[in-house]
């Protein structure tokens, strides 16, 4: 593809509209580790709302929304969606996040507090963290391909120039700056994607696109339009792409950014926003956006590709010139934005530039707040002034870079890694959440977890190797339940977290339920006292805003999809729906606050 001068001069001002303003921070970010990694505290919810839309909407995600939905139709992105859904809205009822940046609670003691810190640092921030940023850097290096005809390298040393430049000049503010200014190119880029996708002859517009895609069918029958399962059909896809992730996934499986317990970037946004309220309205925001504006228009994409490019070897033929190793249902979606027209085509490349680098500054930004914060400040050079810290910081995000631009070699499709990092992190999403509801969940408990899911996702890597598959939803479940066995058994004949440890966590932060009444007796508390505490508190009005938050971005989700489907009736009683909940949700949080 050759872009025209008009289209030159908008990827331009694209990129300059965005990392520009950032320059501005670096004196700033280099007073201090708070301003580096946190942005002194002082962030309003629009802006930490707007960096956690943008941190999650990256190059690698069009990719893999048009790998799901080729392979496992609509259902199989949405039903993710809804998954993820109940566990990123945790966040606004979780309890209090003690440590400067990481996510381990403060209920943790001695040399058993020190281990898991140490062991998160390298395990989260270094090596979980650098597969992130490979699948995203992936996704880029797939879009260059098809769009320039770049080998890896090339895209990976543009990309990484860019990229780690501004995150070690410009630190958390200048992240959450350009992720602001990201998230308006982005989406209308996507959206112009989408139009004229869609608009093309083969598709036909809307009416065309639902006409001639759901007389197609993928395999084992697949509706590609259904966002509902078949359940007198295939059981195996039903499992696979539905219940599962509702039943299971939601709780069992950490991912970066969507952990039920809290932590990673999102708690970051958190812990930057100036005020518990900024804190609470970002978090609404990011749920709205994220579920609602932002699928739409790569689902879209996805089911035109559909059209366009029925079978891989479509593609092959139209892209000669791409690596056959890159090939696969996720490199559709670039394939399709050959067909935007002058003008546009720099807009599509402008966001396509936005999405990677929202993402990868935050992944640097993020796991060099934990190399540095609980790993090298504590490990390796204790007492050093905060200068020598930022310095560090920046060396690592460097080193980060060039780890994951390495692992890229070693990836072949956005869905094998985010299967891979599903498996990985399976198990010990429980963990995460039980841990403020019993006393006895102990760091020895989150290494045994790691290390636990970990080793079952390399034996069935190596059982992947020699052609022995059970399927990604069993080996899943398998790895929740092995993994849930190994921490409960660390649980119980574990070293338990000293008790005065534990009592200081329960006067701080009053975590309610018979998980902590144990230390809710060795800290003097009467019942009568704990139970006006949680009648304060009002855990289960919380639940109640947890449960119509979820409905609420739910209806709206499908209300939208009905919409564009044209099915008119179910998208009014969706709207109904949507209507009854966020009116519930509205008065939740203001009695909540009250």
């Amino acid at each position: 593809m050759h872009l025209q001068l008009v289209d030159w001069i908008i990827v331009v001002l694209s990129v300059a509209i965005c990392f520009i303003p950032a320059l501005f921070f670096g004196k700033r970010s280099g007073k201090n580790t708070a301003e580096f990694f946190a942005s002194g505290r002082s962030v309003p919810w629009w802006l930490a709302g707007l960096s956690m839309v943008a941190t999650t909407f990256s190059s690698d995600t069009p990719n893999l929304v048009t790998n799901f939905v080729r392979t496992q139709g609509t259902l199989g992105h949405l039903a993710l969606h809804m998954a993820f859904c109940p566990r990123r809205n945790l966040a606004i009822i979780q309890s209090y996040i003690c440590t400067i940046i990481s996510s381990s609670p403060c209920n943790h003691s001695g040399r058993a507090a020190s281990a898991v810190r140490g062991f998160r640092a390298i395990y989260l921030g270094f090596f979980f963290n650098c597969m992130i940023m490979a699948s995203v850097n992936l996704a880029a290096c797939k879009i260059a391909a098809v769009l320039f005809g770049l080998e890896r390298w090339q895209t990976l040393l543009a990309v990484g120039v860019l990229n780690v430049v501004f995150a070690a000049h410009s630190g958390l503010w200048g992240v959450l700056v350009i992720d602001m200014i990201q998230f308006f190119i982005k989406m209308s880029a996507v959206i112009a994607a989408a139009y004229f996708a869609v608009n093309l002859p083969q598709v036909g517009g809307l009416s065309g696109l639902v006409q001639k895609v759901s007389e197609r069918r993928g395999p084992g029958g697949l509706d590609y339009l259904s966002m509902l399962p078949d359940f007198s059909g295939n059981w195996d896809l039903v499992i696979a792409v539905f219940i599962m992730p509702l039943a299971v996934q939601w709780w069992a499986v950490w991912y970066p950014g969507a952990e039920p317990g809290g932590g990673s970037y999102i708690a970051q946004r958190m812990l930057a926003s100036k005020s518990e309220k900024d804190a609470l309205g970002g978090t609404l925001f990011f749920n709205v956006a994220h579920y609602v504006l932002r699928p739409w228009p790569w689902l879209l994409v996805a089911l035109a590709s559909i059209l366009v490019y029925p079978e891989l070897s479509d593609i092959q033929r139209s892209f000669p010139h791409v690596d056959p190793k890159l090939i696969g249902h996720d490199i559709a979606f670039p394939a399709m934005l050959l067909f935007l027209p002058v003008g546009w085509m720099g807009l599509i490349v402008g966001g396509l530039i936005a999405a990677n680098s929202s993402t990868i500054l935050t992944h640097l930004n993020w796991g060099s707040s934990y190399l540095v914060h609980d790993f090298y400040r504590r490990f390796v050079s204790p007492g050093k002034d905060e200068k020598h810290y930022v310095a560090a910081g920046r060396v690592s995000i460097g080193l980060l870079f060039v780890c994951s631009s390495a692992l890229v070699y070693a990836l072949e499709t956005a869905q094998d890694n985010f299967n891979i990092m599903l498996q990985v992190g399976a198990g010990s999403g429980l963990l995460y959440l039980l841990r403020w509801f019993w006393w006895r969940v102990t760091a020895w408990c989150e290494i045994v977890a790691m290390i636990a899911s970990f080793g079952i996702s390399i034996v069935f890597l190596i059982l992947h190797r020699n052609g022995v598959s059970y399927g990604t939803h069993k080996e899943l479940l398998l790895t929740v339940m092995a993994t849930t066995i190994c921490w409960l058994v660390a649980a119980f004949f574990g070293p338990p977290t000293a008790e005065s440890a534990l009592i200081d966590f329960y006067k701080k932060v009053r975590p309610f339920g018979p998980g902590w009444k144990h230390i809710r007796i060795l800290a003097g508390e009467t019942e009568a006292e704990a139970a006006a505490h949680l009648q304060r508190e009002n855990i289960p009005l919380a639940l109640v805003g947890w449960f119509s938050g979820s409905v609420m971005i739910w209806s709206s989700l499908f209300a939208v999809g009905n919409f564009l489907y044209g099915r008119m009736h179910y998208a009014a009683g969706l709207c109904v729906v949507f209507a009854i909940s966020l009116y519930m949700l509205i008065r939740v949080v203001r009695r909540l606050w009250n």
